[in-house]
């Protein structure tokens, strides 16, 4: 049988080698994400982007320098720094030497000076190849010098952030320069320059936790890794399994972060544009702001008109209007008055509030900050702004926006529109008091001017936190009150179904707080009032905006509190 000849027969192998070509070093890339081949030169075509699934591939310091500045305009500094030894690890002086060998870098950052759109900048930018470009002292140094550079010369900063975090074989010197690249941007901040940190895959551990995370704005890149502990040291210190996407730019925009995701294509065109919303301008014989005085010398024309009881609607009626899902709402402001609104996420604390929309712009040229209570014009709008009643997370982004707008004197311009402050469990577990209560305290003494501006419902102290203002503007169906009609009612009655009752003695139309003195201004909606025909409102805001920015940008911070606290300190 053939078996048995299998057990009586030797076996006589053969082997067969077939010669592969050799691929060339550097000819190819493996994508970490599709798993693809791909050849290198299309990598780099691409932006270090893969050209199949649109992976990020990590990009060298050179390669992000020329992809961020304008060509030819980088000078590096601080590049005759000598690395120490503090804790005399072996082997640790000769794999540096190694390393620079190796990539051409002298440490783990480049930094030095260069103009992104004419604009001089300070700028840095980490490299992965030089030991995961953790921070050790010749890192924390170059980052304190640039830093300090850029504060004598009244310059931006720009950090661009890839980093396993401090620097094991420097131990404790390396944690020390956490505390003195804070300590520099703080003093850089102090100076009212702007610094923005730019992060990408990853950023980890020391630098998360220090200059990275300090950005007056902060930007990342798609999926960047981002955390203060990595997976790997959270699974091995506490055993704990982290879900996909936990520590993702995604994630973290999600909960308040991270101002702006910005795919690589983009980010040189957003840097310059925030650069420019913050003042900076390219060299020119010019900075001054350029005075439109058209809209001024119309707006000065402009005078507050008593509409309560033009058209004979009721105090209910106008609820009803100022509720109404055709009524435009603070995108529709935004998206007409500033065409270039820049929109800043999060409240650095804990979320995003989609409540709450808040950024920064120009208004005739001259840097704004734009914050305003959103609601939505269908039912999924309406969810997703959470019916625009802001959470915590909402007024402290709000806050956080016009701490910026003071650092660096742009004029604060809010739309509220609101039926109250959410009022859900999570919310108080949070803080809605104390969140509310801050904001208030914040703009008594706000050294830049403040405009608010009631477009829809003004509910309660949810409203207020936005519009203790130099002056409180109000469209004709829009109220303003301590608390809704319902609620009113319910309160003082017992019963909400009498909120019709309610609003005829709660006083809260155009005309009755013109009266009160509550308001500065009311303008006039047409009959039919959507974003169609919000085109001549739109234009007399325009121009009474215009007006009220002259009039107040050039009072001194102490006369502006003054006369604030005066308008009232008479209510």
């Amino acid at each position: 049988m053939l078996s048995d000849f299998f057990k009586k027969t030797p076996r006589n192998y053969v082997t067969v080698r077939v010669d592969t070509p050799k691929v060339p070093a550097g000819l190819l890339r493996k994508c970490k994400k599709c798993n693809s081949a791909l050849f290198a030169e299309d990598v780099r075509n691409h932006g270090e982007i893969c050209p199949k699934c649109g992976a990020y591939f990590r990009m060298k310091a050179d390669q992000r320098i020329a992809l961020l500045t304008d060509r030819g305009s980088f000078r590096p500094a601080f590049t005759d720094l000598l690395v120490e030894n503090p804790l005399q690890t072996a082997g640790y002086e000769e794999k540096l030497a190694r390393l620079r060998e190796k990539t051409g870098l002298d440490e783990a950052i480049v930094t030095g000076f260069a103009t992104i759109g004419g604009i001089r900048t300070a700028i840095g930018v980490c490299d992965g190849r030089f030991m995961m470009a953790s921070m050790g002292r010749v890192v924390g140094e170059k980052i304190a010098r640039l830093v300090e550079q850029a504060t004598k010369e009244h310059l931006p900063v720009i950090l661009v952030a890839c980093s396993g975090g401090a620097r094991m074989q420097e131990g404790i010197v390396s944690l020390m320069q956490m505390a003195k690249t804070s300590q520099a941007l703080r003093r850089h901040g102090d100076a009212g320059e702007l610094y923005i940190s730019v992060l990408t895959d990853p950023t980890t551990g020391g630098v998360t936790a220090s200059f990275a995370m300090l950005g007056d704005v902060t930007l990342a890149e798609p999926e960047a890794m981002i955390g203060f502990a990595g997976p790997r040291v959270i699974e091995q210190t506490i055993g704990q399994k982290l879900p996909k996407g936990f520590q993702s730019a995604e994630y973290l925009l999600e909960h308040g972060f991270v101002d702006q995701i910005v795919p690589r294509g983009e980010l040189k065109s957003r840097l310059q544009t925030i650069l420019r919303l913050h003042g900076y301008k390219a060299d020119e014989p010019e900075n001054n702001v350029q005075k439109d005085e058209a809209p001024q010398k119309a707006a000065a024309e402009l005078k507050s008109v008593s509409v309560g009881k033009r058209k004979g609607k009721t105090p209910w009626e106008r609820v009803l209007l100022s509720r109404n899902r055709e009524r435009p709402v603070g995108e529709d402001y935004i998206s007409t008055l500033f065409p270039d609104f820049c929109e800043m996420h999060g409240d650095k604390l804990f979320g995003d509030d989609a409540a709450v929309v808040g950024g920064i712009a120009s208004f005739h040229g001259r840097p704004v900050t734009v914050i305003a209570q959103m609601k939505g014009h269908n039912t999924k709008e309406l969810v997703k702004r959470n019916f625009g009643m802001p959470s915590p997370e909402g007024y402290r982004k709000a806050k956080r926006l016009m701490e910026q707008a003071e650092k660096f004197g742009r004029p604060v311009i809010c739309f509220v529109d609101t039926p109250g402050a959410f009022c859900g469990l999570e919310a108080e577990a949070r803080g809605q008091g104390a969140a509310i209560a801050d904001n208030l305290f914040l703009l008594s003494g706000l050294k830049t001017p403040v405009l608010s501006i009631v477009i829809g419902e003004g509910g309660s102290g949810g409203a207020l936190a936005l519009a203790v203002a130099d002056e409180v503007w109000l469209l004709e169906n829009s109220i303003y009150s301590i608390l809704s009609p319902e609620g009113y009612a319910s309160i003082l009655w017992k019963d909400s179904k009498r909120a019709q009752e309610a609003a005829q003695v709660m006083k809260i139309t155009a005309n009755d707080l013109l009266e009160l003195g509550v308001v500065e201004r009311v303008f006039a909606e047409p009959e039919t009032f959507n974003k169609e025909t919000m085109g001549g409102l739109v234009k007399e805001l325009d121009a009474s905006i215009a007006a009220f920015l002259e009039r107040t940008c050039g009072k001194a911070p102490e006369e502006l509190i003054g006369e604030r606290y005066a308008r009232f300190r008479k209510m």
